[in-house]
Formats: structure tokens, C-alpha cells, sequence
């Protein structure tokens, strides 16, 4: 390792410190703000029980949540390769999902906003085969939806 290279990792600290850099679940950041303190909306299908349940895992179960997080979900399939006989054989799975993060206090509307993302899945095998690579490809849309709403709500501006 060159003299510029320690030199370099030895200040990254000190400069991430001046800049006000704040580890999200360090003492004062996001993640720790937000844990165990956000009861999210009742899902009401499976894909946002999915997604529920990801947000749960990654926020903490809330039982005297300081914020709710209010969610709209909406997915697509899209057929993406069609063989020569005309058979569809791989499909796009797309989702959105809408968020609000809401102070219960107050009432007032934290942060909000719009993710999107999509999956894929094979349709080439059995028919049992092509169901369970739906729902795999179901709940890692899910996954993906619920880490971007947790990114989006750790850099929120939250209240005191």
C-alpha cells in the first residue's frame, strides 16, 4: 500500500466528520430515530403483506409508533420473450409503490413519495415450475420495493 493510499484512509474519517456525515444507526441518525417507531399501514393482498412484512423486518414492529407509513401498491406483468411457436416464455414484473410517512403527533405528512422497480421470472418450465418462479419473483419486487422506501425514509428530514 503506497504512502497517498494510508495517507488517504487515515483522513477519510476526519473528513467525513467535517461534513456532518452521520451513520444512519449511530447515536442522532435515521435508524435509530425510526426504530420501532413506524406502524405500517394493514396490508390487504398478499404482495402488500410482502411488503409489509420486509418493512417490519428492516423498521422494527411498532407499538407506540411515533409515525405511520401510509403505502399504495400497484404491479404488472409484461411479457417479454416469445418463442417461435408464440409461446411467452420469460415475463417482467413490475411495481410501484406510493409511501407517506406521517407524524402521529401532528398529523402532518414527514416525507412521501414514489418507488419503482422490477423483477423477472422464467415461464419455460412446468407449470408448477412457472408458479413458484412467480411467487419468488413476487416477493423479490417486494424486497426491493421495501429497501428503497426504508433508503428513502432514512434520509428524510424527521422531527424531533
Amino acid at each position: 500500500m503506497s504512502l497517498f493510499s494510508r495517507r488517504f484512509l487515515l483522513a477519510l474519517p476526519l473528513a467525513l466528520a467535517a461534513c456532518g456525515f452521520t451513520p444512519v444507526y449511530g447515536p442522532g441518525g435515521a435508524g435509530t430515530a425510526l426504530r420501532n417507531q413506524v406502524l405500517v399501514q394493514e396490508p390487504t393482498t398478499q404482495q402488500g403483506y410482502l411488503l409489509t412484512r420486509h418493512l417490519e423486518t428492516r423498521l422494527g414492529r411498532a407499538t407506540n409508533a411515533r409515525f405511520a407509513l401510509d403505502m399504495t401498491l400497484e404491479t404488472s406483468e409484461e411479457g417479454l420473450a416469445i418463442n417461435s411457436e408464440g409461446d411467452t416464455t420469460r415475463y417482467n414484473l413490475v411495481g410501484r409503490a406510493g409511501y407517506a410517512l406521517r407524524d402521529t403527533q401532528t398529523g402532518s405528512i414527514v416525507t412521501s413519495g414514489m418507488v419503482q422497480n422490477f423483477t423477472a421470472y422464467s415461464a419455460t418450465g412446468s407449470t408448477v415450475a412457472t408458479l413458484a418462479a412467480q411467487r419468488d419473483a413476487i416477493e423479490r419486487l417486494m424486497v426491493i420495493l421495501g429497501d428503497q422506501i426504508v433508503v428513502r425514509l432514512y434520509t428524510a428530514d424527521l422531527p424531533e
